[in-house]
């Protein structure tokens, strides 16, 4: 409960900083089963409970910079969105092009302005993030964009809350 993905999708397995799942080893699901360690439960990109912890539409501000000054934490799971603006013509050969690296659509306002003739677009995927590996993929929405008559206008990384302690506060636990 709690999420938008649908009950028949499986549980997403955890994904590295490529976007490919990872694999636990034997020895990890052995002690999974026997409760002796908690096991994180994976994420969606479509799951209530992210938060925008970093986001940005400057292409010139750099990735390391941007998670910097953000709550982002790097052993967690996150979820990266990219928004494009492409010609309503060009979006669906868009989406198949970002869906071989494991990208796909989300529902989501976009909040800058769209050209005639033109839509907006947000591709999202699970990974691990860090600074290098999020300019590579932001590199490559704006390769994308560009391929397909458009624009990568922005990103965000989403990561679930950090729990909430007795005072108030959050915590990244």
């Amino acid at each position: 409960m709690g999420t938008s993905r649908s009950d028949h999708e499986p549980n997403p397995a955890p994904r590295d900083v490529n976007g490919r799942p990872v694999s636990r080893s034997r020895w990890q699901r052995l002690t999974a089963r026997i409760g002796s360690r908690s096991v994180p439960e994976a994420i969606g990109v479509d799951d209530d409970d992210l938060e925008v912890i970093a986001s940005c539409d400057d292409d010139a501000a750099s990735s390391s910079t941007v998670l910097e000054g953000s709550s982002w934490r790097p052993q967690d799971q996150a979820v990266v969105r990219h928004h494009l603006v492409l010609p309503i013509s060009r979006v669906s050969d868009a989406i198949a092009v970002a869906a071989l690296d494991g990208y796909r659509p989300v529902l989501q306002e976009h909040d800058g302005p769209v050209p005639d003739g033109h839509e907006a677009l947000v591709l999202a995927r699970v990974q691990l993030v860090d600074a290098l590996h999020l300019s590579q993929e932001r590199s490559r929405m704006a390769s994308l964009g560009s391929r397909h008559d458009g624009r990568a206008v922005g990103w965000q990384v989403l990561q679930r809350a950090g729990k909430t302690d007795h005072s108030g506060g959050r915590t990244s636990g």
